[in-house]
């Protein structure tokens, strides 16, 4: 009986996928073929409807590209201020994600999905800010032209000859929940061109000579509606699973081809790659093997595996299905692909076999339904395909012999039985045991001849007449009947359980298999070890040698596992891994193309290019004509490519965020050194050009104020190349501590004597107990630190101020901290203060701006001691450095007495 209800993994997969979690907003995507077909109009259309059902409708960001009608949508619609972004000199308006995020609207409207950010923002990418928006749960409506998808580009440059650079991958547009195309003709899209409604006219002119002629807008729309059509025939599949529907929905033609190890699959193959090419339609090739599958079933392996390369040839999408029943196992997947129509090869049969026993075509005719049974009549080839590793497996007469002994032994027991006048019921339970263990143990074929020799021996030895094969009683001949029809049911059952065992062995071995490798994968990183560790894997899995040859770059692959291999010393495999990984293609030894060389060659095929390709040479090559193992093989190397691919993309990655920190790092240093280090060499060069002119009406106050002036700019430029110097040192790591016992108020009162001069408007106090104990430390470096924190703390603090520096042990660590009660910290600074180059904007006493490497100084020096500083705002106004240093060693015994004390106010 038909089993109509749903699958219930299916049914547990769509249900885990709906349990995501948190929600996450849905995408739509309003999809064209190039600019000015009408996208971000159709997008603020469609946001209106939505507002006027109440939805709460903000536009993030939308480019009007000077279009009144588009303008004119905008209005009535909340529309976020853009974050303005200056770059090289020019104020750049970009989507201001952040306040997006803070005001949460239902739906936002965020236009150009492929836009790539200005420096500066969190993210490279637009569709990356709308991804976060999706995780934040808002409903994004977004625009895109199908030059952006990463997998066409290098198509629609061949096409139109401009290169698109901003692109994005091929998974966003996957990931969509809704995409609208939005179209016209291309005779539409040149009016409006010229009609001045997408460019300004020089532009327009300008874009129909180039990229908008004719050709390439007709070839674009053709990319566009080809993309939206997959992604619908996805849609339809997703919406059949969602139904449970047992019915093909013909929404879309797709043929399935039936094939077996017959020579007449060829034709059939050939049949229905014409069918398909004639409606238009994708077509599958798929092939069913009993569960078990087994050694005698090799040569019809090799077949089939013949077969379903040639499908692959011919465009095939292919399949090998194990099931019980050809018929149900061949529908159901039908059913569940979506296939409209199957075609299956019918076979010459004697009519009385076909009325008693029924045939595959006609099982599938009662199974099918709605979908259409085409049936071929082929013709077997007359020169087949090379099977070189054929070979006739041998007939186990070793198991037949055990079944004779197992036979024995039940007669034995049997003679027993009589013997003890036990019934003979008992006697045929022996027999029926004996052919249990025989198909247990040996397989089907002993069984089958044990269950007719147990019935034999007893008619022989245990019915009357004995020891004659004649019958007294005729209900004897329904014993007979029933127990070897018993017999043969116990052996054909347990021998397929077997069958069904050793299916579910091999499969939980190749499951094993990619386990490990999977596992080894991403324990390791770097290519050398990643290669390393496959090629051990492939030789592990496939039980012989094997070697990997990788391409760096647009060269020939390289040699990169299995030097010491056979496959390596024959000059002939090199040149095949090289074709294999131009062409993308199965090569080698037991295939159809270039099969002298001596290993089977499969390419690496990564998810951007093919990285090289893989040789594997098996102490048991038949095994490759399995295509269970074809199948593991090629999946084992696309694990491999795929993590070749990852370990590059990190330290792609790495390498872009080196670059991007150098270029910050470098900018920060030409901002710095463009401003603070030209303004003092600019006074001390007026000043000294001043003193040089006739300066007899100038008094001697003058003169002593304009070296004034520039022994101050002297000290301001040496100390801002000082700052430098010394970051570059620290960061170098040639500037560790030299720890000694020293005692803080000498550190202090030193710091405070370098910093009179800056700190001669303030008022300072130091609240260090005098019975306070030495600290280990580094007391230059120290010093240094004390002396950036003061003149942070004058040059940040208007004249009058406080300046508080105290110390307190607690514990096991020493808490030095300097504060002081000006205007603060910028609220949200507290810990970028201590970065590189940071400038607060607060006014500046002195007028003049460091380069933002004073604290950041103190930062490296506190961390080298192993301790930490922090910067907050104090309750009751002002800033605080506060400075944690560990203090678990006990200070040598000094009398403090004798120590001076240094303080100052």
């Amino acid at each position: 009986m038909d089993d109509a209800r749903p699958n219930p993994d299916a049914l547990l997969a769509r249900a885990t996928a709906l349990d995501d979690g948190p929600r996450r907003g849905r995408l739509k995507i309003f999809f064209g073929y190039a600019a000015g077909v009408g996208k971000t109009y159709a997008m603020l259309e469609a946001a209106h409807r939505e507002k006027a059902d109440g939805v709460d409708v903000v536009i993030g960001y939308v480019e009007p590209h000077g279009r009144p009608e588009t303008e004119a949508l905008v209005q009535g619609l909340e529309v976020l201020p853009p974050r303005p972004i200056n770059y090289r000199g020019v104020t750049l308006r970009e989507f201001d994600l952040d306040a997006a995020l803070v005001r949460k609207p239902t739906l936002i409207l965020v236009d150009e999905l492929a836009h790539s950010n200005a420096e500066g923002l969190r993210h490279i990418k637009r569709w990356q800010d709308v991804d976060e928006l999706l995780n934040a749960g808002i409903d994004v409506y977004t625009t895109l032209n199908v030059q952006h998808v990463e997998s066409l580009n290098d198509v629609i440059a061949q096409i139109t000859g401009v290169v698109v650079r901003e692109t994005l991958p091929d998974s966003v547009l996957e990931r969509a929940d809704d995409i609208e195309l939005v179209d016209l003709t291309p005779e539409e899209l040149t009016d409006r061109l010229k009609e001045g409604k997408v460019y300004v006219p020089q532009q327009a002119a300008r874009a129909l000579q180039h990229y908008f002629q004719k050709a390439n807008l007709t070839a674009l729309r053709e990319i566009s509606l080809r993309q939206v059509a997959q992604r619908l025939r996805k849609d339809v599949d997703a919406a059949r699973k969602e139904k449970a529907a047992t019915e093909p929905w013909a929404t879309n033609e797709r043929l399935l081809v039936c094939v077996g190890p017959s020579p007449t699959s060829a034709k059939l193959i050939r049949t229905a790659k014409r069918m398909a090419t004639a409606f238009g339609a994708e077509w599958l090739a798929v092939a069913i093997e009993p569960k078990g599958g087994g050694s005698s079933l090799s040569v019809a392996r090799q077949n089939v595996a013949q077969h379903l390369r040639l499908a692959e040839r011919l465009g095939a999408e292919t399949h090998t299905l194990s099931g019980d029943s050809i018929s149900p196992t061949l529908v159901e997947f039908a059913v569940s692909r979506n296939v409209t129509k199957i075609v299956v090869g019918k076979s010459s049969q004697p009519r009385w076999k076909r009325l008693l026993f029924g045939t595959v075509v006609d099982a599938i005719l009662d199974r099918s339904g709605d979908i259409d049974v085409y049936i071929i009549r082929g013709e077997p080839d007359r020169t087949p395909p090379p099977r070189p590793f054929q070979r006739s497996t041998p007939v186990a007469w070793g198991d037949y012999l055990r079944a004779a002994i197992v036979v024995v032994i039940c007669g034995l027991v049997g003679w027993l039985s009589l013997a003890m006048q036990l019934t003979v019921a008992n006697i045929v339970m022996v027999f029926l045991l004996g052919v249990a263990l025989v198909a247990a143990r040996y397989g089907r074929g002993p069984a089958i001849a044990t269950a007719v020799v147990n019935v034999l021996v007893f008619d022989f030895f245990f019915v009357p007449p004995y020891l004659r094969f004649a019958v007294s009683d005729a209900q004897y001949l329904i014993t007979f009947a029933v127990m070897l029809t018993i017999g043969i049911i116990i052996s054909t059952l347990t021998s397929r359980i077997k069958d069904q065992l050793g299916a579910a062995r091999h499969l939980q071995q190749r499951t094993d298999a990619l386990f490990r490798l999977t596992k080894q994968l991403t324990e390791v990183a770097g290519p050398e070890f990643l290669i390393r560790t496959a090629g051990q894997q492939l030789q592990t899995i496939f039980d012989g040698e094997a070697a990997i040859f990788v391409r760096d770059g647009p060269g020939p692959v390289q040699l990169r596992h299995g030097e010491n291999t056979s496959i390596v010393r024959n000059n002939v495999n090199g040149t095949v891994a090289q074709w294999v990984t131009d062409h993308d293609q199965i090569a080698g030894l037991g295939t159809d193309t270039l099969p002298n060389a001596t290993a089977l060659f499969v390419p690496l095929i990564g998810s951007q290019r093919t990285l090289g390709a893989i040789g594997i040479r098996s102490n048991d090559f038949e095994r490759f004509t399995d295509p269970d193992q074809g199948r593991l093989l090629e999946t084992c190397a696309s694990l491999i490519a795929l993590s070749l691919e990852r370990d590059q993309s990190v330290i792609e990655a790495s390498e872009a965020k080196l670059k991007v920190q150098a270029e910050e790092l470098r900018n920060s240093l030409l901002n710095s050194i463009s401003h603070d280090l030209r303004t003092p060499l600019a006074v001390i060069a007026a000043a000294s050009s001043s003193l040089l002119e006739d300066s007899s009406d100038q008094s001697e106050s003058s003169h002593r104020e304009i070296l004034q002036t520039i022994a101050d700019e002297s000290r301001h430029l040496a100390r801002l190349v000082e700052n430098l110097l010394d970051m570059t040192r620290l960061e170098a790591g040639a500037a560790a501590p030299k720890k000694q016992w020293h005692v803080l108020e000498e550190i202090v009162g030193s710091a405070l004597a370098r910093t009179r001069r800056h700190l001669n408007k303030h008022i300072v106090r130091v609240g260090i107990p005098a019975n306070f104990p030495l600290v280990l430390l580094d007391g230059v470096l120290m010093e240094q630190v004390i002396v950036n924190l003061l003149e942070n703390a004058a040059r940040y603090t208007p004249a009058g101020s406080e300046i508080d520096i105290r110390a307190d042990r607690i514990e096991t660590t020493v808490e030095f901290c300097v504060s002081d009660n000006g205007p603060g910290l910028p609220r949200g600074s507290e810990s970028q203060v201590l970065e590189k180059f940071f400038r607060g904007q607060a006014a500046i006493a002195d007028s003049r701006r460091g380069v933002g490497l004073g604290l950041a100084i103190c930062q490296a020096i506190i961390q080298a001691h192993g301790g930490k500083i922090v910067a907050r705002n104090r309750p009751s106004g002002g800033a605080e450095f506060v400075i944690t240093l560990p203090a678990d060693q006990s200070p040598p015994h000094v009398l403090l007495d004798e120590v001076p004390h240094t303080g100052e106010g």
